[in-house]
């Protein structure tokens, strides 16, 4: 039974310095029950670095953590670390020996089991090596130790960009273990630091901005990404307005000062001092808007201006690839003014089609031609290219010259930099100070410069923060030629996309007119997190087992079908809370909890019930 608490988590003036720079200055923060609090902010905010501090792995120069009585608080780092030899089964099982509710190996081998299945899973992969597995599913493995250390329901989950390396399917199947896991009636919650847009819209009850254009060093709004939206432009425009109510009073100020108020400097001292502290006042809500108003000069792709109707056209694609078919008779016409979205599961073969089309790779039948002249392809991967840790920023923009050209046109490279966020007195520093982001804008600056027919871009969000993906996408849409685009962020591909290719990572493809039926099409290959718990829940056979009674095997032939119910009912109970007519009651809304919380303990305990039963079998 969860204990009754009203806050979780309390953040006291918490200051973090790190060589000369401050990240955040007496920051305050609370986490109540219930709440999922998505933290966002420009790359080198001090986003990760907040959330370690809550998970006690990095400590505050300043200021104290207060967590409540007896608080079930578990961290999903961005990076995972897996020992060599490891296995999820044995990863996983671990984890929830360390679960304060687990008294011996059997509850842990259950409980590691039951993770393991809503992970997605089974006996194919859960004894492979950790380090072998996907991205994806080292990502999916993760969060399941995560859970199993917090006995299967933590208090608090903190996340670190937990979508990364998880492909579209994957962040659906995030997105329901973060709205099982909190949010609900048991008083659970959730932080996470993302940069995904959509995550934010569809899990996120509160968010968080850090940002030195606060005030306050942060900015909380209550709702999903839509209403933080709405509310920052109000913020702003407020500020804007402040600033300049206040600077035209100082204009006055400053004009009966320079007056010289002789003989009557007691009588106006007060008058006098007021000036003075609107003039701080002034300063720092400049300070403030340039913060706020802090964004590059705007990227603006090298299109070469072709006027040609088709610039590709595939007809009849198929492809293997280690005995595995990836696509089969995929037919598709690449035009100026088109986006093409690319989607499919991890492994599907979204690059090997990327290098098929652009001439990388032969396809093993059929065709495609080419504009003539052939297009000029320009290509934007996720595998970007790496420096000598030691080269500085300068040289990264413009090898050995300090103009680039752009546009037949030649800029400065203080001026280039600024259109990619970057300082000037950052132009010397070493690559290797850099963050992710930073490294990316390196890379997009870099294919600026190339004159392109079709624009290629494998992953171009990873490591951006919102401010940077918002510039990228509205050059991309400016853009004349062809974009071919793979990319997880569902708010650019909805953005951008004028049609849709789907593989199903069976082999089959096809093209699609929206991004929901491409979603569709790609589920094929989606693992059943929620149908069996991963190898009988993490229990090996053991010999000398009573067996099943004759009901018992009546129940366990019967029990996906029940658990499956089960399921249906659980999400009919969390639809019930986003009813307007609920969520507008008490009496309803009170309900509607209890209806839920019973519900998830329903599936439980048959997931439960289902390990007794494969235990025996």
């Amino acid at each position: 039974m969860r204990r009754t608490r009203s806050v979780l988590l309390t953040a006291k003036d918490i200051t973090k310095t790190y060589v000369l720079r401050t990240l955040f200055r007496d920051l305050n923060l609370v986490i109540e029950p219930g709440e999922r609090i998505g933290v966002i902010g420009p790359n080198g905010a001090g986003k990760s670095t907040l959330l370690k501090i809550f998970a006690g792995i990095v400590q505050p120069d300043g200021g104290r953590i207060a967590s409540a009585p007896g608080l079930k608080a578990v961290y999903v780092p961005q990076d995972d670390t897996f020992e060599p030899g490891t296995t999820p089964r044995s990863i996983v099982t671990q984890a929830a020996m360390n679960a304060v509710e687990v008294h011996d190996e059997h509850e842990a081998e259950t409980l590691a089991g039951i993770q393991l299945g809503k992970a997605g899973f089974n006996e194919s992969n859960v004894n492979a090596e950790a380090h072998s597995l996907s991205g994806g599913w080292r990502k999916r493995l993760t969060i399941a130790r995560a859970l199993a250390e917090g006995s299967g329901d933590p208090d608090l989950i903190m996340l670190d960009e937990p979508t990364n390396h998880l492909d579209l399917v994957g962040i659906k199947w995030l997105e329901s273990i973060v709205k099982k896991s909190a949010g609900g009636s048991g008083g659970s919650s959730a932080i996470f630091v993302t940069h995904d847009r959509a995550f934010l819209e569809s899990v996120a009850t509160r968010i968080i901005e850090i940002s030195d254009a606060y005030a306050e060093g942060m900015f909380s709004v209550r709702g999903n990404y839509t209403e933080f939206l709405r509310r920052k432009e109000e913020y702003l425009d407020s500020i804007a307005k402040a600033e300049q109510v206040l600077s035209n009073q100082v204009r006055k100020d400053l004009d009966w000062l320079s007056r010289g108020p002789q003989g009557r400097q007691t009588k106006a001292k007060g008058r006098i001092d007021a000036s003075h502290d609107r003039m701080r006042s002034l300063d720092e809500l400049r300070a403030l808007n340039v913060a706020a108003s802090r964004k590059g000069a705007g990227l603006d792709f090298n299109a070469s201006d072709r006027k040609t109707r088709k610039l590709l056209v595939a007809k009849g694609l198929t492809k293997s690839l280690g005995g595995k078919r990836l696509f089969t008779g995929l037919d598709l016409t690449l035009s100026p003014g088109t986006c093409v979205g690319l989607l499919g599961p991890n492994g599907s073969g979204k690059t090997t089609l990327i290098r098929v089309l652009t001439g990388r790779l032969e396809a093993d039948e059929g065709n495609i031609k080419l504009a003539d002249p052939k297009p000029e392809m320009v290509l934007f991967s996720q595998y970007r290219e790496s420096f000598d840790p030691e080269t500085p920023l300068r040289t990264a923009l413009s090898p050995g010259a300090e103009q680039v050209n752009f546009r037949g046109k030649s800029v400065h490279i203080i001026g280039w930099a600024k259109r990619f966020l970057f300082k000037e007195e950052q132009l010397d520093q070493p690559v290797k100070s850099l963050s992710g982001g930073e490294l990316a804008r390196i890379h997009i600056a870099s294919i600026m410069l190339q004159p392109a027919d079709v624009l290629v871009l494998d992953e171009p969000t990873n490591d951006l923060d919102i401010p940077t993906l918002e510039i990228l996408e509205e050059a991309l849409e400016d853009f004349p030629g062809t974009l071919i685009l793979v990319t997880h962020d569902r708010a650019m591909l909805d953005r951008l996309a004028t049609t849709y290719v789907a593989l199903d990572g069976q082999g089959e493809s096809g093209v699609y007119a929206s991004l929901n039926q491409a979603l569709d099409a790609t589920v094929v290959e989606t693992p059943k997190p929620s149908t069996k718990p991963a190898g009988g829940g993490g229990l090996k056979p053991k010999t000398g087992k009573k067996g099943l009674t004759y009901h018992e095997k009546r129940e366990y032939a019967s029990i996906e079908d029940v658990i499956a119910e089960a399921e249906l009912v659980l999400e009919s109970a969390q639809a019930k809370l986003s009813d307007p007519e609920v969520s507008a009651d008490h009496s309803k809304m009170t309900l509607a909890c209890q209806e839920l919380d019973e519900a998830q303990k329903e599936v439980e305990r048959l997931y439960a019930r289902w390990e007794e039963l494969e235990a025996k079998a």
